[in-house]
């Protein structure tokens, strides 16, 4: 895998960026790759990981965790059972395991079931519960759901609504007014994955959102047929989540700087989250096996979260129980997100920092690519969006290692889909990763 790579190459490319977190600004500076450690032999050393990476092993766990666990929503039994795996991974390679659970917001999920077949919706914030059986009526067509869309037989009936020209609050509230028992608005444009409407507030009927195609399929087989379907809303009230954190020391001394390695483990709905992110979980799961027995001068924590899909919960509340002492004596963050997709345009590892600044993280990574001959680009970035976002507002410098399109910083077109399965992952960008990443953290760490 490492025959025959071509040579080192780094673009540089630092772009005006308005994130679900943070607004950027453009900035120009040339990164310089960071120094490397004055001993000869690095190359020997960054061996000692690179010739350990194994893929088929972190493909495996990317099978186990989209395939077998599959979708990780926050707070359900299936984020429990892969932080569960990861524990028990972390605990047989002699990690000191921590367990860290926190609460997160009051979660929404539910159930839909038409004709026999159950269709993928997404419940929003707002949306009242129903009765444990659910709510079984007829559909209505409601259109867009305007005042006059409404006729006095929708009432007791469940509101079967088109997203376009006003808002989904708006929709719901027409309904709600006329009598509606539910609300299913459905896409205008072709999606693999449902609707995921914001309707602002409170209401009092259920209400979720599913794609244009599950939409025309309930209007032309249920609604004109005069048939029911069964919807169920059930709230997640006292939901917790839960990070683990394993953490190995120096054997001699205290009061070490830290190098933390983060990815998170949960998922957004209907996606199994093969690369978003059991990738970054996997990679990270093989540099704990990698790194857990050579000797160290920095004390090293892995540390997997939860709750990121909901808003970065998880990483927030690990950085947020460091005490002053270990933010100060936190040196880097190597934050892993995507980094396994087989998606032909996404070329290069994009090194998203919140600020698009260089730091002892990017600069470490270029400097070991260009010893070990990463084939991919290297990018610098400004982004936020991921859980690096955490230990940059904490003070500690940090970098999201993802893969994306060089020029248009595109995603993968499986992102936030039920697409996102194992079919397309790849097993050589896993094997960079690995490689890039493990023998960068080593380089900081190594005695």
């Amino acid at each position: 895998m490492r025959k025959g790579r071509k040579r080192f190459s780094l673009l540089l490319s630092v772009f005006l960026l308005t994130s679900s977190f943070y607004f950027g600004s453009v900035q120009s500076s040339i990164v310089q790759a960071a120094p490397e450690k004055s001993n000869p032999s690095a190359k020997a050393f960054d061996q000692k990981v690179i010739a350990r990476v194994d893929s088929e092993r972190i493909y495996k766990d990317i099978h186990h965790l989209s395939e077998k666990i599959g979708p990780r929503v926050t707070g359900t039994k299936e984020e429990k059972q892969t932080a569960e795996f990861i524990k028990k991974r972390l605990q047989s390679y002699g990690y000191n395991v921590e367990v860290q659970e926190f609460n997160i917001p009051d979660q929404m999920i539910g159930h839909l079931l038409a004709g026999g077949n159950q269709i993928d919706i997404n419940i929003p914030a707002g949306s009242a519960a129903t009765a444990k059986e659910g709510l079984t009526a007829e559909l209505y067509d409601a259109k867009l759901g305007k005042p006059e869309d409404f006729t006095a037989e929708v009432v007791g009936k469940i509101a079967l609504i088109s997203r376009g020209e006003f808002s989904f609050q708006e929709k719901v509230a027409n309904a709600v007014a006329a009598g509606a028992a539910g609300v299913l608005i459905y896409d205008n444009i072709d999606s693999p994955g449902p609707l995921n409407p914001s309707i602002g507030g409170e209401t009092s009927v259920p209400v979720g959102g599913i794609s244009k195609a599950s939409g025309l399929s309930l209007l032309n087989d249920i609604a004109l047929q005069g048939k029911t379907v069964t919807f169920t809303v059930e709230k997640l009230g006292s939901a917790t989540s839960q990070n683990i954190i394993g953490t190995r020391k120096p054997k001699k001394g205290s009061g070490h700087d830290i190098v933390h390695v983060s990815a998170h483990f949960d998922s957004v709905p209907f996606a199994p989250g093969a690369n978003d992110n059991a990738s970054g979980t996997s990679v990270a799961l093989e540099l704990a096996r990698i790194l857990k027995s050579y000797p160290i001068d920095k004390e090293l924590r892995f540390v997997f979260v939860g709750a990121e899909e909901i808003g970065l919960v998880g990483s927030e509340h690990y950085v947020s129980q460091l005490s002053q002492d270990e933010v100060k004596r936190s040196i880097a963050n190597f934050n892993m997100d995507m980094v396994g997709t087989d998606w032909e345009n996404a070329t290069a590892i994009f090194m998203n920092a919140v600020d698009g600044k260089a730091n002892i993280v990017s600069e470490t990574a270029l400097a070991t690519a260009k010893r070990i001959g990463t084939p991919s680009e290297l990018i610098l970035y400004q982004r936020g969006s991921s859980d690096h976002v955490s230990f940059h507002d904490a003070g500690i410098p940090a970098i999201n290692f993802i893969r994306r399109e060089p020029g248009t910083a595109n995603l993968e077109p499986y992102y936030h889909t039920p697409q996102d399965t194992i079919e397309h992952i790849s097993k050589e960008r896993l094997q960079e990763a690995g490689e890039l990443v493990g023998a960068s953290i080593y380089s900081l760490i190594r005695n």
